[in-house]
């Protein structure tokens, strides 16, 4: 006998293309069947374009199409604050699980149980019984955009092992639903009693074996679903990748998508590509790419700036921008809220937020984290280190002021080297201003030599 785990992760902006959230879903139902369990393991209302207008619950026609069983928060799922995502809890079928996240505070304690979610539950499929704990990154207070501050998230690895404790012995196999970066699903991995660990967060897609325990994340934007087979018994689990990309589409849900984006003004044309801006992860963390370049000329322009800087962690992947393109395509490449902000900087902390966007990631290797307009900058990127740095030409000068365009996540966050206090004036939201910039000045793109490496 066996179980079939049908597992998905971190949709995101794949809400704002109703063909993949078509062929998502048809994926899921054309191998679906009554010994199967559909699970999601987070960030699957946020971010995105459409996520803005309906603070999450666009996909809910989805969670009903494909009649979610289970499934967990990621940090993007608080972007829009706690009340949303607990709509979208009391209007999904899925039982929603966490077991590591806490809010308020009582005496001697941690808080209680965000939302009162239970931290576990079990399943029953063909006689057998599995058991499931959900949990998500610690660092979720910091890096979810508003609503997650006053939330306490605790040690995932305490809450598997104590869930693996309590429930261990009354079922046949033992799951996570994780929404962790990958030192952390490695770890809940190797707790002993765990058969499999369904991750999320890092989109980049895993199929691997820890301590003799599966380990499979679909990476991002609804491309790939995993299909996990538990046994009972000695035998391990398999799994099989599913690309949704050759999957059938379910009209219903593309409609509604389509519906959905067209009741905000997305599906509007605003730009005509020839040449087609591609978005993956690669192209635009390994170096100047068009798709970095579009949303810093667009930060610049909406802000009329002597520069601009982008976080490239806010773009996003997708199909590439090619023929007509809609505000909803555009405005996707970087689809956070926050806003434009406009600071003025002195010429040495700008030099010090470029030598900052030069470090190697942990998780996928990439070295470039930032994208600029209005300047040329040189990296000796073996050393790792800053060479030249001219604005509109012109070498930079130290104590001379200028005006940077960036959004609210470098301003204010501690992990750019900016002062907080610098903030001049805002313009708008960023994915507004990256449709508009579209809109009034095309998508002729181009990599110019504005980053230069030796």
């Amino acid at each position: 006998m066996s179980v079939r785990l049908l597992h998905y992760s971190d949709i995101e902006n794949a809400c704002d293309d109703p063909v993949r959230m078509g062929r998502l879903a048809g994926t899921i139902q054309s191998i679906r069947g009554e010994d199967a369990v559909v699970a999601g393991t987070g960030d699957n209302t946020a971010p995105g374009v459409l996520a803005h207008y309906c603070e999450g619950r666009q996909v809910i026609p989805f969670f009903r199409a494909v009649s979610t069983d289970i499934g967990t928060v990621g940090n993007h799922d608080f972007d829009f604050g706690t009340a949303p995502i607990l709509d979208v809890v009391s209007e999904s079928p899925q039982k929603w699980i966490v077991a590591n996240v806490f809010e308020g505070e009582r005496e001697g304690g941690r808080g209680v149980p965000f939302a009162g979610l239970d931290g576990t539950t079990v399943l029953h499929r063909d006689d057998q019984r599995v058991g499931f704990v959900g949990v998500i990154d610690p660092a979720t207070p910091r890096i979810a955009p508003t609503g997650a501050s006053e939330l306490t998230v605790t040690s995932p690895v305490e809450s598997v092992q104590t869930a693996v404790s309590e429930l261990g012995h009354s079922v046949d196999q033992f799951v996570v639903l994780a929404h962790l970066r990958s030192d952390l699903e490695t770890d809940v991995a190797a707790v002993d009693g765990v058969d499999a660990v369904l991750g999320g967060h890092v989109h980049k897609e895993r199929h691997e074996v820890v301590d003799g325990t599966l380990v499979v994340r679909p990476g991002a934007n609804g491309q790939v679903v995993w299909e996990v087979e538990l046994f009972n018994g000695n035998r391990s689990p398999i799994a099989t990748r599913h690309s949704t990309a050759e999957g059938p589409i379910d009209e219903s849900v593309a409609d509604t998508t389509r519906e959905q984006l067209d009741d905000v003004g997305l599906l509007e044309t605003v730009a005509t590509v020839d040449d087609p801006i591609h978005r993956d992860l690669d192209r635009r963390t390994c170096g100047e790419s068009r798709v970095g370049n579009l949303v810093a000329d667009a930060y610049r322009w909406a802000a009329d700036t002597d520069v601009s800087f982008v976080h490239n962690g806010g773009l996003r992947t997708g199909r590439p921008l090619s023929g007509e393109v809609t505000a909803g395509e555009v405005a996707s490449v970087n689809p956070f809220g926050g806003r434009v902000d406009v600071l003025h900087v002195s010429g040495e902390q700008l030099r010090t937020l470029l030598q900052a966007a030069f470090r190697p990631h942990r998780e996928d290797g990439r070295l470039w984290h930032g994208d600029i307009s209005g300047m040329t900058v040189e990296y000796d990127t073996e050393a790792g280190r800053l060479l030249g740095v001219a604005v509109n030409g012109q070498p930079i000068e130290a104590s001379r002021e200028y005006r940077l365009a960036t959004n609210s996540y470098v301003a204010y966050s501690d992990d750019w080297p900016i002062p907080h206090e610098a903030t001049v004036d805002s313009f708008g939201l960023p994915f507004k201003a990256v449709a508009d910039y579209a809109r009034e000045e095309g998508l002729t793109v181009r990599v110019d030599g504005r980053l230069q490496e030796c």
